[in-house]
């Protein structure tokens, strides 16, 4: 008899396997149930029959688990079917039978459907307390940590969740002390707890627990401890000093753990305390007992069970931390010192003697870490620097590292420095770090124009005794290849914006800066802009002084530009010599809440290292690959060490990262095209190679970043019609009507960034455009003479690329669980295997299109696998779904593997997207994550 089949139905929903009503489900019926599932060509009526049968087996089966990710997997691929799942799971009795396992997993699975389906919420915050509480007490040591880690996903009433997570702080097994404890820390934060008994009872537990034998449970002892100390201080706003005092004494006991990350988490907790006593602080630097630490009262008076807390307890807390034999507890020492030096200025200053000697650790992350610490005291005008310790400092400002000398000089533009001495040393200094690091001259004039306006008088001091070597040479002339020459005019011109008073420079000092105004005005392009420092050169030049201040130098916004208008000082040192950093509140002995901007000052590191990126390029057009690639070299170092630790930066860092990559294609590809140059011995296969990874890292950088400001796309683009112009200058790797097509493209794309007059195009931009109307986009791409494009490419100059910041990474990250070499998947030759995917997607908004890209190797052959947006849940910023990719193309072969990844498409508005979803991406694909290599092996 003919059957009906409606179109486009699946082949398997015509052949379901038997299944008997009254028998639990095979192992082979679920596998097959389960390609149905995963099928996204599986007709509704067929999917709703397998919601019948595996809610049928639920009841039938004893070991229900792998029905219960059937379901859990249906409803999370056809999310109008995922209310039918959840109520299926929840009438059942899984939730009240005996094996704990089954209803943990039962309990997983209705609170993932109710995170992807919110209304489902309240009926997952029905269930009862005290069902969850007898879970938790099963014999089983697996299932309890999860159930507490997870607990605030199933609506437990807070008191109830307490009482649980400190009964279980003293269960034999660690990891289950552990979750009680991370579990605790999450109580104390969501602030439902406000019973002072109950809190009292949290901390003393957590206290108890700094001495267990475990290292995770110690470290998370320690988190516990903090998180209820500042919850004692909140609700106890009498007794705030004392509890801020108890919790730093107790954390400090940590300080000489024996497990190096049970240390860290001491020292880091330290650093985020907000009031100490001063006492206590300044024995921290001290392994002797003071006298004010012996006579203070114990610390310790709220459990008849704790011991008192002597002196002892934090001697020289800080010195055995800047002393560990692992540079990731020197560093976190470190770390928190800085935070804590803007409590006390007296605990600074004996700190400082300390960081002096870090600034000799073998790590490069400490010291520059070291420097941090000072910049922030310094930002708070606790970095007073003595003469003992200028000799150690001023060695750093010519060390061969670069970000040692860059972190340095930071530092002192904010110092403030006692006598002419000191002030004197320092100048010299820095003059002789200008003459051995040219390289440095713009970061060492900046530091000059600032340390000038804090020493006002010590300028006109230095100035009256060099002013002969500031005259013209001969014939009226300056010198305008003395650099030294160049600085003092700098630090002379800066004298008259200090608060101090009779600092007159004579006139003619400004007239001499005049004639270095473009290297001065680069030097302070983050404080002033050219017009601006023109117009204040020009005034000075024609007064004897005193000076008008009423200056312009908030001139106007040029395209990219990082300026800012110059302050007025107004007291103190921090508000005048670093604008990105906002201004302290007054707070007595507390940690007043202050913060940097991040991404402004990662962006800002950002171009610091970028113009040393266009410095390659003369190197590049002369042929000295070595030199240039060195460069990048150091750049991308320079950017790794600069955003490490920040989460903000991450987007940036990515870029950073990309673009050196960039760079350095382009470098390799340049010099094949030089006329002084012969090609390499490798041949032009290489260099087509090349040609092409680098228009594939290029596309990447254009569709894998979000925010691009149009200066930053221009560049792109630009770069982009570069890559173009090299191809079809080779006859031999041109392909030319696609080449051609994608110049076009581009150029328009250019057109409309330029159209709005905003920007000027550059030269090379403008020859392009006359390149290709002279051509015409109708002509055959083999009709255009190489020779054209050569002449255009000459006329192609590396500009300097300035970020806006605001940048976020579009990534992906995938996981395939329990599978390596030794664990691999099986499969039946020829028959279907489904591979288990843990997807998490950064920035990756909803109407993009996703594919998972799957090509066993030894197979030409690729399959993609179409990520319906509605799986994942989240937000655009972060989204996670477990999805299990059918793959079919499986060889008669013993064991292979197969590379999957995630790609996204960018499709046109106009297309049919039902269409593509069926038979694959027809459009250019980005790769959002690595390659990752899945195992199978064959059944026996």
């Amino acid at each position: 008899m003919e059957e009906d089949h409606a179109p486009g139905a699946c082949k398997h929903s015509l052949n379901l396997p038997s299944i008997s009503p009254t028998e639990p489900l095979s192992t082979e019926t679920l596998a097959s149930l389960r390609s149905l599932i995963v099928n996204p060509s599986t007709p509704s009526p067929a999917i709703s029959s397998i919601i019948e049968t595996l809610t049928r087996s639920l009841q039938l089966s004893r070991d229900p688990l792998r029905t219960l990710k059937l379901l859990s997997d249906l409803a999370a691929r056809h999310p109008h079917l995922s209310a039918l799942v959840f109520h299926s799971v929840r009438s059942d009795s899984l939730l009240s039978t005996e094996s704990t396992r089954v209803a943990a997993e039962s309990l997983d699975v209705l609170a993932s459907i109710a995170e992807r389906n919110r209304e489902l919420s309240p009926a997952v915050e029905e269930i009862d307390d005290r069902l969850f509480a007898s879970l938790c007490f099963s014999p089983s040591p697996a299932i309890r940590p999860w159930l507490l880690r997870n607990a605030e996903r199933f609506g437990v009433q807070p008191y109830l969740l307490s009482s649980l997570f400190l009964g279980f702080t003293k269960d034999p097994y660690p990891n289950v002390r552990k979750a009680a404890l991370d579990g605790l820390v999450g109580l104390s934060k969501s602030g439902v707890i406000d019973d002072g008994d109950m809190i009292r009872g949290c901390y003393f537990r957590a206290g108890e627990l700094l001495n267990d034998m475990e290292d995770g449970v110690r470290s998370a002892a320690i988190r516990a401890v903090f998180a209820w100390g500042l919850t004692l201080m909140a609700c106890d706003s009498e007794a705030k000093a004392y509890w801020s005092d108890e919790v730093f004494v107790k954390i400090c006991s940590m300080v000489r753990d024996m497990s190096m990350e049970v240390r860290i988490e001491a020292f880091y907790a330290l650093g985020k305390i907000g009031m100490v006593s001063e006492d206590i602080l300044l024995q921290t630097l001290s392994k002797k007992v003071l006298v004010a630490t012996k006579e203070k009262k114990s610390l310790a008076q709220c459990s008849d069970e704790q011991l008192e807390v002597s002196g002892s307890s934090v001697a020289g807390a800080f010195m055995h931390g800047l002393e560990d034999e692992f540079h990731e507890v020197r560093k976190a020492a470190c770390h928190s010192l800085g935070t804590l030096t803007i409590l006390s200025s007296k605990f600074a200053g004996e700190a400082l003697n300390l960081l002096m000697d870090v600034l000799n650790d073998d790590s490069m992350l400490v010291r520059l870490q070291a420097f941090e610490t000072m910049h922030q005291m310094a930002t708070f005008g606790h970095l007073k620097v003595q003469e003992k310790h200028m000799h150690m400092f001023l060695g750093t400002l010519v060390d061969r590292n670069t970000l040692t000398r860059s972190a340095a000089r930071k530092v002192l533009k904010l110092a403030k420095l006692p006598d002419l001495k000191l002030f004197r040393s320092t100048i010299d200094t820095l003059l002789d770090n200008l003459e051995m690091c040219p390289q440095d001259e713009a970061d060492i004039l900046n530091v000059l124009f600032r340390i000038g306006r804090n020493h006002g008088k010590f300028v006109v001091r230095i100035i009256e005794e060099v002013s002969q070597q500031m005259e013209p040479v001969s014939n009226g002339k300056l010198g305008f290849d003395n650099v030294r020459v160049g600085a003092l005019l700098v630090l002379a011109i800066s004298a008259p914006l200090s608060q101090e008073r009779d600092c007159s420079i004579p006139p003619s000092i400004f007239s001499y800066a005049v004639t270095y105004l473009g290297r001065i005005s680069h030097a302070l392009s983050d404080i002033i802009h050219q017009d601006g420092l023109l117009n204040y050169l020009s005034q000075c030049s024609r007064s004897s002084g005193p000076y008008d201040m009423e200056f312009d130098f908030s001139a106007r916004e040029l395209p990219g530009s990082i300026a800012m208008p110059l302050p007025q000082k107004r007291g103190g040192t921090s508000e005048i010599l670093s604008p990105t950093v906002k201004k302290p509140r007054e707070a007595g002995n507390s940690l007043v809440e202050y913060s940097l901007d991040v991404q402004d000052e990662v962006t800002k590191s950002m171009n610091v290292v970028l113009e040393k990126v266009k410095d390659i390029w003369p190197f590049v057009q002369a042929g000295f690959m070595t030199e240039g690639l060195r460069t990048l070299r150091s750049c991308r170092e320079e950017s790794a060490t600069l955003t490490s630790g920040s989460i903000a930066s991450g987007g940036i860092f990515a870029f950073m990262m990309q673009y050196i990559k960039i760079m350095k294609l382009l470098a390799k590809a340049w010099v094949n095209f030089l006329p002084s140059r012969h090609l390499p011995s490798s041949g032009m296969g290489d260099l087509e190679f090349a040609l092409a990874k680098l228009d594939a890292r290029l596309s990447e950088l254009k569709s894998t970043f979000i925010g691009l400001s149009k200066v930053e796309e221009l560049h792109i683009l630009e770069l982009i019609l570069v890559t173009c112009m090299l191809k079809l200058s080779k006859v031999e790797i041109c392909c030319h009507l696609g080449t051609l097509r994608k110049l076009s493209c581009t150029m328009a794309h250019a057109e409309s960034l330029l159209e709005d007059g905003t920007f000027e195009p550059s030269r090379f931009l403008i020859e392009v455009r006359k390149l290709l109307s002279e051509i015409g986009t109708s002509l055959n791409g083999s009709s255009c003479n190489p020779i054209l494009f050569r002449r255009v490419l000459e006329s192609f100059f590396l500009e300097r690329l300035v970020l806006c910041g605001g940048l976020k990474h579009i990534k992906a990250d995938l996981d395939i669980p329990d599978n390596d070499y030794e664990h691999p998947l099986r499969f039946v030759a020829g028959l279907p295997v489904g591979i288990p995917c843990h997807i998490t997607l950064h920035n990756v908004s909803v109407e993009s299109r996703l594919w998972l890209k799957m090509t066993a190797n030894g197979i030409d052959d690729t399959q993609f696998v179409y990520l319906d947006s509605n799986l994942f849940g989240g937000c655009d910023d972060h989204r996670i779904v477990m999805f299990t990719a059918p793959f079919y193309k499986t060889p008669k072969a013993f064991s292979f593997t197969v590379s999957v990844c995630i790609c996204m498409e960018y499709l046109s508005e106009d297309e049919d997207v039902s269409f593509l979803k069926r038979c694959g991406p027809r459009h250019e694909l980005t790769s959002l994550c690595r390659e990752k290599e899945v195992f199978l092996s064959m059944v026996k």
